[in-house]
């Protein structure tokens, strides 16, 4: 049964870091409160903004407490808890569910490239283990491993795996999708690219990092789609299209912290081995604010 809690625009939240690579939970607090007074309808730490898999567990968790404290109930929580283990992502998610998240979100994550019935087997024990809503997350450039729908299907038998986060930038898988599933599940838009189009093929949500930068826009755009206002909504997407695309090929970390930084807001550091955007990257970004 579709989750109704989760709609719209879902806000990645970043996470900083101090000098010493230390995470800096009171930035982090600041920088979430931001995405919340700027009408995101949810947040969603510790995914490929947040830097989950380069945290600790201590640290994830620390992360989690901090997200479910700053945000007060005031919208819903996904929390990321992927980890290589079932037992580690299991752990993630009974922490994230004690804490007070409304649902989590994992990803088959991999060294060694995984069956279809090794990732149900993974997705299951996880659900056993929780009574909160599971998004299943696909996005092999990150993950290594391409969920088909045949195998998306399969997973969303397992009964609190509710929604599908489809982020490989295949608009067809979206269209088939809503075609097969319907109103029983709720799928989201992870390709910013794509997130018009996404929209128009009844995609629930956008999960996107973009309104750190950008709220006004992302928030305008979808209330554009549900006034079934397409020209409007066209008009405010390619508005935004450059920016969207270049934090996804510059890496959203990196490209959410400079942009905060160019926007006159303390975006923290990142921890090695990322590293900052360029002076000439920094300069394009500029110029893509600036034309926005």
């Amino acid at each position: 049964m579709t989750d109704i809690k989760f709609k719209g625009i879902i806000a990645y939240p970043i996470t900083p870091f101090d000098k010493n690579e230390k995470v800096d939970l009171l930035l982090y607090k600041q920088l979430l409160e931001r995405l919340i007074v700027s009408g995101s309808h949810a947040v969603a730490p510790l995914g490929s903004t947040g830097v989950m898999p380069y945290l600790n567990d201590e640290e994830k968790e620390a992360i989690t407490v901090a997200t479910v404290e700053q945000v007060n109930g005031r919208v819903p929580i996904l929390v990321g808890v992927s980890n290589l283990t079932t037992e580690r992502t299991i752990y993630h998610a009974k922490s994230a569910e004690k804490a007070g998240a409304d649902a989590v979100m994992i990803i088959p994550m991999s060294y060694w490239k995984l069956s279809d019935d090794e990732i149900v087997k993974h997705y299951d024990a996880v659900a056993r283990h929780i009574s909160i809503p599971i998004m299943a997350y696909n996005n092999p450039a990150t993950a290594g491993v391409d969920m088909s729908p045949d195998l998306l299907k399969r997973i969303l038998e397992i009964p609190n795996v509710t929604m599908i986060k489809e982020s490989t930038g295949d608009i067809q898988r979206m269209h088939y999708l809503k075609k097969e599933l319907g109103d029983n599940v709720a799928f989201y838009n992870g390709s910013n690219p794509l997130a018009l189009s996404a929209f128009a093929a009844g995609a629930t949500g956008w999960c996107t990092a973009a309104p750190n930068l950008i709220p006004e826009l992302n928030i305008a755009l979808y209330d554009a789609v549900q006034k079934n206002d397409f020209k409007e909504a066209q008009r405010l997407f390619y508005k935004q299209i450059n920016l969207l695309r270049f934090i996804v090929e510059k890496g959203l970390p990196r490209a959410i912290k400079s942009g905060l930084n160019l926007q006159g807001v303390e975006g923290g550091l990142l921890r090695n081995p990322l590293q900052p955007l360029t002076d000439k990257e920094v300069s394009q970004l500029k110029t893509i604010l600036d034309s926005i």
